[in-house]
């Protein structure tokens, strides 16, 4: 049994900061991995630019958002199936906090150097509570620097490491590679290099993979 309980699984999820679906689905998979504490994976993050040609500044939010949608209308119907969700997962988000929609790629930067320290998790959790629930401008070189010390990494390096073009282009081909791999949309979970899961899954799917994977282990151990 303590043999292929050790086994681990590769869960690679490609993600934007700001797609509400991302943090939906984070959630949900957090959710089912707090009822399995020996779950099988290892998780690692991947770029994705929902906007890979936004300003860098960014742009204000609700201008955004009807040119994405197409007007007013046609945001908040497009909006209205994360609210649904969110809010029957007693899950905050604070849209009416966001002002700027930012360009994700220093966002990317700071998960892909997190990754680096161990501390992945940590960040992406960070920029969604930053994003989502504090309305926070999370193209800011500031405001990343200041999440980057809430989770433990040197401030410091960190802002070097942003005055630079450190890990731009490798943050920017790795998104390109996903598209060229067949991923449009975000987010997106590959189960042990294989097996593509699309969207934000409810956990109850997370808890029936986990099992699977557990009794695959078990007999194959």
């Amino acid at each position: 049994m303590m043999r292929w309980a050790m086994a681990k699984v590769k869960l690679d999820i490609i993600s934007d900061p700001i797609c509400p679906w991302c943090f939906i689905g984070k959630t949900e998979l957090e959710t089912a991995l707090a009822e399995s504490p020996e779950n099988p994976f290892v998780i690692e993050w991947h770029p994705f630019q929902l906007n890979p040609d936004m300003p860098d500044a960014g742009m204000d939010r609700r201008a955004y958002l009807e040119l994405k949608f197409g007007g007013k209308d046609g945001a908040i119907k497009a909006y209205a199936p994360i609210v649904e969700r969110a809010e029957a997962m007693g899950l905050k988000i604070a849209f009416d906090q966001i002002k700027t929609t930012p360009n994700t790629i220093n966002a990317q930067r700071l998960i892909h150097w997190a990754g680096l320290e161990q501390r992945q998790n940590a960040a992406v959790d960070a920029l969604f509570a930053a994003y989502f629930q504090q309305g926070r401008d999370i193209g800011d070189i500031q405001t990343l620097c200041d999440i980057a010390e809430t989770i433990g990494m040197d401030r410091s390096v960190v802002a070097k490491l942003f005055a630079s073009d450190a890990d731009t282009k490798e943050l920017r081909d790795r998104d390109a590679h996903s598209r060229s791999s067949g991923v449009s949309g975000v987010p997106t979970f590959i189960v042990a290099g294989q097996h593509v899961v699309a969207g934000a899954q409810p956990a109850a799917l997370w808890t029936s993979v986990i099992k699977d994977i557990k009794e695959h282990l078990a007999q194959t151990t």
